[in-house]
């Protein structure tokens, strides 16, 4: 570990090579960015963990939200840990949750406990490791009782192809509890066609599946990230109004005919067709200093 060129946290991690660094936000007092090669991967407000500043963070704190009764713990599983954003709002808003967190980068953990330790009396446990060999190692008895799985997996800017196959998916649905539902962000450009393949992969899978992010994003109009929410049981009847109310705005919901429609001309991705997420233009993400 060491320091960057502004004395920020620095570290190269040993799996991929990559560089990640902690910055401090210089507008929100307490909250810290981690960058892993180039790409902003997380963002935490060590003081107001419940606080979600990403756009598509905060359309899954939405998700997360809806989840039950306000407040009420849940059982998470997060493949992807970045700066561990989401694994502290779920401990902020629903205390005593049963949070796994799968990641391959095991410096990365170490580095982040470091640098932004998350609170100790968070019932959470770290497992290191490939997302998917991990999914398929978990003890027997957190299948069917996972209310909430999230996969957020990148290796640099992409997301690695055997993590959005329909038989990687397959491995995550038995954990999902009846009330369970899956989260998943999707980087995609102009055209889609990997985020379209994403919904008709997920939709192979599971029973009930429904998109969310900015509406220019889900018109192709600008690289950005969409979410798909996946589950076994119908969502509830509000929960689309209510995402749509929470934003950030302008917020879309795309499901039923509609989302047939985005994804008619796609194929179900699977381990011999899969392919990573694009790379985002070399303008998408602009770090200062």
């Amino acid at each position: 570990m060491s320091r960057g060129e502004h004395e920020h946290p620095t570290i190269t991690l040993k799996l991929s090579g990559h560089q990640a660094v902690i910055e401090p936000d210089r507008f929100t007092p307490g909250s810290y960015q981690l960058v892993v090669d180039g790409t902003p991967q997380s963002h935490v407000n060590i003081d107001n963990p419940d606080e979600l500043f990403f756009e598509y963070i905060q359309r899954i704190g939405h998700v997360i939200d809806l989840i039950g009764d306000p407040g009420e713990p849940i059982t998470a599983v997060h493949l992807g840990a970045g700066a561990l954003t989401l694994p502290r709002y779920v401990e902020a808003t629903r205390p005593g949750s049963r949070q796994q967190v799968v990641e391959i980068e095991s410096d990365l953990i170490d580095f982040v406990r470091a640098e932004l330790p998350w609170d100790k009396r968070a019932n959470l446990r770290v497992r290191h490791g490939d997302a998917r060999e991990v999914l398929g190692k978990l003890p027997a008895g957190l299948h069917g009782s996972v209310d909430l799985v999230v996969v957020d997996i990148f290796s640099g800017a992409r997301t690695p192809a055997h993590v959005t196959s329909r038989e990687f998916y397959e491995l995550a649905a038995p954990l999902l509890s009846p009330r369970g539902v899956l989260a998943v962000n999707v980087a995609d450009g102009p055209g889609l066609a990997f985020a379209r393949g994403q919904a008709a992969t997920l939709s192979a899978v599971f029973g009930n599946v429904l998109g969310l992010a900015e509406t220019q994003v889900l018109k192709g109009r600008r690289f950005g990230n969409i979410v798909f929410v996946a589950s076994h049981a119908p969502l509830d009847l509000h929960w689309v109004p209510r995402l749509l109310a929470g934003g950030p705005h302008p917020a879309k919901v795309i499901e039923g005919a509609e989302l047939a429609q985005f994804m008619s001309a796609a194929s179900v991705s699977t381990d011999a067709t899969a392919t990573p997420s694009p790379l985002p233009g070399r303008t998408v993400f602009q770090i200062g200093h």
